[in-house]
């Protein structure tokens, strides 16, 4: 049996959120962007996180990171 796309499968979507160290020195500290992605996780409260990309970028001084956060919330539905 073929596979019918559900309309409830339009509507679902993500929360996310992305985050990097104060530019400067330490900017390229990878402990730091961990120790700080955390703290945000931690202050969401009850999520679900789904994924967590990390993109770093080259730059005159220390590497430039960044890292993406994808998450939602507990469905609260019985």
């Amino acid at each position: 049996m073929p596979w019918v796309p559900d309309e409830r499968d339009d509507e679902w979507s993500i929360l996310h959120f992305s985050q990097s160290n104060p530019d400067g020195p330490g900017q390229g500290s990878v402990p730091a962007l961990l120790r700080r992605v955390a703290e945000s996780i931690d202050k969401l409260g009850d999520v679900v996180i789904h994924d967590v990309t990390f993109h770093s970028e080259a730059t005159a001084g220390e590497d430039d990171l960044m890292m993406t956060v994808y998450y939602d919330r507990p469905s609260r539905e019985a």
